[in-house]
C-alpha cells in the first residue's frame, strides 16, 4: 500500500483499492478501529476523487457501514447504509445484486434494533 501511495499518489484509484483491501483484512481480524480508520479515508477520498455516486464509493460506504455495525455502532451503521441503499438503487438499479445485498443488510439491522 505504501509503495502505491509513493508511486501513484494517495488519491489514485489503485491506491484506494489497496487501502480497501487492507481494511478488509483488518476487519476479518476483528480490528474494527484500524479498519474503520482506513475505510473512512477510502470513502472520503473516493467521494472527492470519483464522486459520491461512483460504484467504488458506494462499495466503500457499504464496507464502512458493516464495520460500524460490527463495532457496535448500530445507529451510525444504519444511517450510512440507508444512504448507500438509496444511491445504489439510483446508480445501479433496484435489482442489482449490490443494491439487493445492501437492502437486505439494512432490513436485518433495522429488525435487530427493533428487537432490542
Amino acid at each position: 500500500m505504501e509503495t502505491r501511495k509513493n508511486k501513484l499518489g494517495a488519491n489514485h484509484p489503485d491506491t484506494l483499492t489497496s487501502m480497501a483491501n487492507l481494511a478488509s483484512t483488518l476487519w476479518n481480524q476483528g480490528r474494527w478501529d484500524a479498519a474503520e480508520e482506513l475505510q473512512l479515508q477510502v470513502m472520503k477520498t473516493s467521494k472527492n476523487k470519483l464522486g459520491a455516486d461512483h460504484p467504488s464509493t458506494l462499495t466503500s460506504m457499504n464496507n464502512l457501514a458493516f464495520t460500524w455495525k460490527a463495532a457496535g455502532k448500530g445507529t451510525e451503521s444504519i444511517k450510512l447504509m440507508k444512504e448507500c441503499v438509496q444511491l445504489r438503487k439510483h446508480v445501479l438499479g433496484v435489482d442489482h445484486p449490490h443494491s439487493l445485498s445492501s437492502c437486505t443488510a439494512l432490513a436485518n439491522w433495522k429488525a435487530e434494533q427493533e428487537d432490542v
